[in-house]
């Protein structure tokens, strides 16, 4: 790879995603065309944007994959799960024309780490409305047992979990997820982690991320009501997690709380004043994770490529 003339411009563009309104859910950074960036530069552009993610789409590098997608945290932690970080890059494709959209329902295939996960894109006259993601099977992994220990990490009491009804269980869909359940709004809104004890916790049950939910909703057709955090990537909070409501959707059909085959929509983001809105469905193994998008910014980066 050689370094590019630092005045070549790249591409790129501010989504909001899982939401229909701007300056509301989760803001991603996309990049358009990264085939002539380095690794190290993927790094730094994610530090300089400072989103949660930053996509950067490339040709695929396997058959049968219509676009590789890798995301890097602030951090510099590239993440492998397919949620806001890759529905907000699909979106923007068929957005701006970069897919074709045959009839109402179109197919693709996205290349996310080894991983090749269908995505479908629904539109109406031309124009996208729905984003649909397969992720991963669902895989359930270890249990919290020291309760005491991860109310502290938390700023909660022990008395706040409603692990009476399902446990505080680690389960994935693409990236492991700690879900914490809850038992009320009021108490989910207090939560304030601790980094550090936090991280801990999540490392001894090989988790990445922390997904507080509780039953008690603001939206009628919500199903569960949470908040994310994730200090082992850089990330304090999220305001919208397509990796962890899948997980989460599993979760509750697993200990009969929701319905398989159902439309199952978690809102998330109201403690950041972004609310948001995402969509899961589950039938058997097959989870489906669902949004929209806004495209709010666009602009262009000027700068030398590096040198991985």
């Amino acid at each position: 790879m050689t370094d590019a003339a630092p005045s070549e411009e790249i591409c790129f563009y501010l989504v909001d995603v899982f939401t229909d309104k701007p300056l509301s859910g989760n803001p991603l950074a996309v990049v358009a065309d990264a085939r002539r960036l380095s690794d190290l530069a993927m790094r730094r552009i994610a530090r300089e944007f400072n989103q949660s993610e930053t996509t950067f789409l490339l040709p695929p590098s396997r058959s049968g994959a219509t676009f590789q997608l890798r995301s890097f945290t602030p951090a510099g932690v590239e993440v492998f799960g397919a949620g806001h970080n890759a529905l907000g890059a699909w979106w923007w494709l068929a957005d701006a024309g970069k897919v074709s959209l045959n009839g109402q329902r179109s197919s693709f295939v996205q290349e996310i780490g080894g991983n090749l996960l269908p995505v479908e894109v629904v539109s109406e006259r031309g124009k996208v409305s729905l984003v649909v993601m397969t992720q991963s099977a669902p895989s359930f992994g270890a249990k919290i047992d020291d309760l005491a220990a991860l109310a502290e990490a938390l700023s909660l009491a022990e008395a706040d979990f409603a692990v009476e009804r399902l446990p505080a269980q680690v389960v994935w869909t693409g990236a492991p997820h700690l879900l914490v359940p809850v038992r009320s709004r009021a108490r989910l809104d207090r939560a304030w982690p601790h980094a550090e004890r936090l991280a801990s916790m999540l490392r001894s049950v090989a988790a990445q991320g922390c997904y507080l939910f509780s039953l008690e909703l603001l939206g009628a057709e919500a199903t569960a009501h949470a908040r994310f955090f994730n200090p082992m990537v850089g990330i304090w909070e999220d305001p919208a997690t397509g990796s962890a409501a899948g997980p989460l959707a599993c979760h509750l059909i697993t200990h009969g709380l929701a319905q398989a085959g159902a439309t199952l929509v978690i809102e998330q983001g109201y403690a950041m004043a972004r609310p948001s809105r995402i969509e899961v469905r589950v039938h058997g193994d097959r989870v489906e994770v669902a949004g929209r998008a806004v495209v709010v910014a666009q602009g262009s980066l000027r700068i030398g490529l590096l040198q991985a």
